[in-house]
Order: C-alpha cells, then structure tokens, then sequence
C-alpha cells in the first residue's frame, strides 16, 4: 500500500507496514492466535522444496528454544508458547513467545521490536539477512550463521518472559 502525502479532514493518517504483518498491532481484538490448525498439514503445503525444509528445521530449532510445542497462529504463523504484553496505553493482550512464517521470498522471522538497534553484533555475525519492525528476513537457513541466530530468538524470548512476568506480577522487577 503506497503512503499517502497528507490526509482528508479527520480521516487517520495513512501508514505503511514496516513488517509484513506490522499491520496485525492495529487491529482491535486479538489479531492473532492459536487457531488449532496443523502444523505439520500447513508445513506439508508449502510450495518450495526448500523453503518448506528450512521451516521445519526453524520449527525444530524454535521449539527447542522455547521448550513449547509449534502451533498455528492465524493462516501462516507457526508460533510457540505465549506471552501476556500490556501498554503503557492500556492495550494488552497474548501473543506468541516466537513465531515464524515461511512466505514465498522469505522466512520471516518477528522478533521484539528494535532488536536491528539492540543486538547489532548478533546480527553482522548473522550473515544476509533484511530486517523489519520486529522482523528479519532470510532467504535460507544455511546462509546464516545458526548460532547468532539462535541467540536472536533466545534474546527476543527472554524479554517477552520478562514483559509477561512484569504484567502479570506487580511490583516484579
């Protein structure tokens, strides 16, 4: 969706995804969750021989991570665990701990956001790779360096840990 240069007298300003799914955080009502949904069926689906094994291999990775098992989030967010966020605008909700989705050009990776700013060492080890509003982007699995990429989704786990225990439990530090 192209940016607009200005706007009509009290319509809300246009904006364009950073993230292919950045779009998912204005929508009111939980935009993602579990939908029960296979896994393995939407794996299976996957038109790209290797796109469909670099996700199952991303899968297997993610959910030793997490210690969670994959589930669909929506039509094609394979995600692991959950997390309960919250606002300083009073906005809350659960979202996955880490999720991922194997699209057509690239494994789209969401992270916490501003994690291109906070681990930049982490990703020039990283090897070729975009990055997004709380996205990265990777072609194929074996271009990048496994272990800094282990410890991207790691690092992203452990905050949201901490921003759930910090919801749920006032006064935590």
């Amino acid at each position: 969706m192209p940016a607009r240069r200005g706007r009509a007298s009290g319509a809300e300003p246009s904006r364009v995804p950073m993230c292919e799914h950045d779009d998912m955080a204005t929508t009111k009502g939980p935009a993602m969750r579990p939908t029960g949904a296979s896994v393995a069926e939407f794996l299976a689906r996957v038109p790209d021989e290797q796109r469909r094994e670099d996700a199952r291999r991303l899968c297997a990775m993610m959910q030793q991570i997490t210690g969670q098992p994959p589930a669909m989030w929506g039509t094609s967010i394979i995600g692991f665990g959950t997390y309960h966020y919250r606002y300083a605008s009073g906005r809350q909700g659960d979202a996955a701990l880490a999720s991922f989705s194997p699209r057509s050009q690239h494994l789209v990776i969401y992270l916490i956001g501003g994690f291109e700013n906070r681990h930049r060492s982490v990703l020039a080890r990283l090897g070729p790779h975009k990055t997004g509003k709380g996205c990265l982007y990777i072609k194929r699995l074996d271009d990048v360096d496994h272990d800094a990429l282990r410890e991207l989704i790691d690092r992203s786990v452990r905050v949201r840990k901490g921003i759930g225990q910090a919801t749920t439990q006032p006064g935590s530090p």
